[in-house]
């Protein structure tokens, strides 16, 4: 069973220094491409939750970073953010916000998505869509109880306006990288 991500494929550096220093910058790289892709913003009519490309990059930053990196690129994300950095959807901050619990959700699925891809759940496509389901359901576990408690929501309406409506989305990111990570993989030469 491989133990490697996408990640650990970089050039190995010579020192504990340098291999940190790589590290930071891997975590600050995931973190800034998860605050870009949500500016990717689109409104849902009915839901305060809108259709961005965050939860994508926090999906990929999982699995090509792995669960330790992964996850603290997520939580620099969101701490960012929670400080006033405007790179939530649609260049919001803080965590008065409905759609917050999708973030939490998606520092969670980072971790989970990344200790997948150390087993080899991003070599191939078929593992590649177990892992993003994965992913999926942990950020919409949090998300969307997280919009029923925030709005006062019953659980069906938080599921109508908080999940149903992203579901084709959702998909045609885990088709994205159905494609993405096992090409990557053989691009690198390996697929352990």
């Amino acid at each position: 069973m491989s133990t490697a991500v996408l990640a650990d494929l970089l050039p190995a550096t010579s020192t504990v220094s340098r291999a940190r220093a790589r590290d930071v910058a891997l975590i600050l790289g995931g973190a800034v491409l998860t605050g870009v892709a949500a500016q990717l913003s689109v409104p849902v009519p009915g839901s305060p939750v809108p259709v961005t490309g965050q939860t994508f990059a926090a999906l990929l930053v999982g699995a090509s970073l792995g669960s330790v990196r992964g996850l603290t690129s997520m939580l620099l994300y969101m701490t960012a953010g929670m400080a006033g950095m405007p790179w939530f959807a649609e260049g919001q901050s803080g965590f008065g916000m409905p759609s917050f619990g999708y973030v939490i959700g998606m520092v969670l699925a980072a971790a989970a998505v990344g200790a997948l891809a150390r087993r080899g759940g991003d070599r191939t496509v078929l593992r590649t869509v177990g892992t993003m389901a994965v992913g999926t359901a942990v950020i919409y576990a949090v998300g969307v109880t997280y919009l029923a408690l925030d709005t006062g929501m019953s659980a069906s309406e938080a599921i109508a306006a908080g999940l149903t409506p992203f579901l084709l989305g959702d998909a045609l990111k885990a088709a994205l990288a159905m494609g993405a990570l096992p090409a990557a993989w053989r691009l690198a030469g390996r697929r352990d």
